[in-house]
């Protein structure tokens, strides 16, 4: 069946449309984004402003239109950390659906890490053995660990690369008192988890994703992604502890000439490289393997399951 997927995160409103069936991997026919930076448009409660919404809107209701053009059966809509800790997510909600018919269905940070976790698992299949899975977003870092497609710890940590720019970043180039209450606000959010995350046996395969992860990895000599889906990227520890030595003293203007990185994804580059530190040494991890398949992927598989 032809499926539309909207993925309306912190940064970006993804919209796709995917050929999918059960016991099938799903072949995109389709997809369009838009920078809309949904967090960056709150007021001082973290309220998401009328213009942001509007903008969603109008976004959604382009995204409809291809949809039906290309012929697409059903519609799967959900947000993520900006519209989730809104103060208005349930007004906001309500407005989506009455001016475009779409219903939005907010995903607890759990949630979200067990949906990448099923896209991870499915990816690498079960010859990984015990799997962990890492995540950053914008709004929070996602870890889950099991043996299993359903894991056996998932959590949510509100540390992503967003939110750790807007609240401690405050000059270009950061200043080091900024950055050193960044590096240590992160690993102990990070350590306040690992324990649990921990407390079973060791991973054998550790998959990231996510974009912040993805450029990372880019910066340390990754394929690109025009290479294709199928090489094997890696980030190690040691690599990333280098990559954060080189990004730390430069302004953002320097950040957006690294090859890799994207001029939207440069400003939180920074704090994203801090949290992924900080989750790499926490959960004793060496070696990242950067995974294509996310969350998207995650609900996708989760809805042909149910069906």
């Amino acid at each position: 069946m032809r499926l539309g997927v909207l993925d309306i995160g912190s940064n970006t409103i993804h919209s796709l449309v995917v050929d999918a069936h059960h016991g099938a991997a799903p072949i995109p026919a389709r997809k369009f984004k838009k920078e809309l930076r949904l967090a960056q448009h709150a007021d001082g409660q973290g309220r998401i402003s009328q213009p942001a919404i509007d903008s969603l809107v109008e976004f959604i209701e382009q995204s409809q239109q291809i949809s039906e053009d290309l012929g697409v059966e059903r519609t799967i809509a959900f947000a993520t950390s900006a519209i989730r800790d809104a103060p208005n997510r349930d007004s906001l909600v309500t407005e989506i659906e009455q001016r475009t018919g779409v219903h939005v269905d907010l995903l607890s940070g759990e949630t979200e890490a067990e949906l990448t976790f099923l896209a991870a698992r499915r990816w690498v299949g079960w010859s990984a053995g015990r799997l962990m899975l890492l995540d950053i977003g914008g709004g929070s870092l996602e870890i889950a660990i099991g043996d299993d497609e359903e894991p056996d710890i998932a959590v949510s940590v509100p540390i992503g690369a967003g939110v750790m720019t807007r609240q401690f970043i405050k000059s270009d180039p950061a200043e080091p008192d900024d950055i050193r209450a960044l590096r240590k606000h992160v690993r102990a959010q990070v350590a306040s988890v690992a324990g649990s995350v921990l407390k079973g046996a060791s991973p054998r395969v550790v998959v990231a994703t996510s974009k912040t992860f993805k450029q990372l990895a880019r910066i340390a000599g990754a394929a690109e992604s025009g290479a294709g889906i199928y090489i094997d990227r890696q980030l190690s520890r040691e690599d990333l502890t280098a990559i954060v030595g080189e990004l730390t003293p430069m302004t953002d203007s320097e950040r957006r000439k690294i090859s890799g990185v994207s001029v939207g994804r440069s400003p939180q580059m920074l704090a994203g490289a801090l949290v992924a530190q900080a989750a790499l040494d926490l959960l004793n991890v060496d070696t990242v393997h950067i995974g294509p398949w996310a969350l998207r992927e995650g609900v996708i598989l989760r809805t042909l399951d149910s069906m």
